[in-house]
């Protein structure tokens, strides 16, 4: 049994049991794949996937097991080389992040750059995407952490941390009658076009219950990943925004106004994650708590362990 076959195992059965994009993702081959999953399904003298002729077709039970048991050993293997990045090579190594487009642009600079600062040797990679894509980047090994406000807190394989609470803010061109309406409502706000996040992003889902617990429509006519692509639209008359408050600057921004909206929307929380079963080296620690100073490295641990309560903010 070798460990290049249980990656091929995962990976095909995380491919929806396509051989050929399972091999494409690990730059292989398909009838390589095969021919490896058939051997170690001789090996182990059980049939893993069923067939229909030589399409996969379905996860046997005893097959089940093992994936259950090869994603194990993987990420047991993985740790192992984590544990010598953490302990030979402190100076070394690479710390993978997944967040979205809100937080890599305007809560994670400060971060970087200290967190830069302080391990000029670690090599940073940022990939950016929705919240469900930052949490399925966690779970399969592709990021180390995920920062998001959605969705991380729904897999029972992650560990869920709070970082920092945040609101909404509406940001209008200046001279807007809306700056006038004090205290600003959402009846008020239905009144205009709106321009805001997409439906999974940036607190999206709290600002529809909002409209909806006043039976309310609002006419979102734009909708957008980004806060900067938002602010753009504003400023060219289209609408009136509501962005993350972290994604205004009033210096940069100084085309346009901000109403602040607590008292409109619930707030949120950004949220950190890894996986419940990774070995976290120095470096990951030093990065929650720069992004966190509650999530200090005992914290963590203890929350690892059950031991300690959820960090709450």
């Amino acid at each position: 049994m070798k460990l290049q076959q249980l990656r091929y195992l995962v990976e095909v059965e995380r491919r929806g049991l396509n051989v050929s994009a399972a091999a494409e993702a690990l730059f292989t081959s398909q009838p390589g794949v095969s021919k490896q999953i058939g051997l170690l399904e001789e090996e182990l003298g059980l049939t893993i996937f069923e067939r229909s002729g030589k399409r996969l077709t379905g996860i046997t039970p005893p097959g089940r097991a093992v994936l259950a048991m090869a994603q194990r050993m993987l990420a047991e293997a993985q740790n192992m080389k984590r544990v010598g990045e953490d302990y030979a090579a402190e100076s070394s190594g690479t710390l993978s992040i997944a967040t979205t487009h809100t937080q890599a642009r305007y809560a994670l600079p400060p971060v970087i750059r200290r967190f830069v600062q302080r391990h000029p040797r670690i090599r940073l990679h940022i990939q950016q995407g929705s919240p469900s894509q930052v949490a399925a980047w966690v779970l399969d090994g592709s990021a180390d952490l995920g920062i998001a406000t959605e969705a991380l807190d729904r897999h029972a394989e992650l560990l869920t941390l709070p970082c920092f609470q945040w609101t909404h803010l509406v940001v209008t061109p200046r001279g807007h009658p809306l700056l006038e309406r004090q205290p600003l409502t959402l009846a008020a706000l239905a009144g205009y076009p709106l321009i805001t996040y997409d439906a999974t992003f940036t607190g999206r889902s709290h600002i529809d219950r909002a409209f909806e617990r006043q039976s309310l429509r609002p006419d979102v006519m734009l909708t957008a990943i980004d806060s900067d692509v938002i602010k753009t639209y504003v400023g060219l008359g289209l609408g009136v925004g509501i962005i993350a408050e972290m994604a205004f600057d009033p210096l940069r921004d100084d085309a346009l106004a901000a109403l602040p909206a607590g008292h409109l929307f619930e707030g949120n929380t950004t949220r950190i994650a890894f996986r419940r079963d990774t070995w976290l080296r120095g470096y990951d620690y030093d990065f929650m708590e720069l992004l966190a100073p509650q999530l200090t490295r005992g914290m963590v641990e203890a929350t690892l362990k059950g031991e300690g309560a959820d960090p709450g903010l």
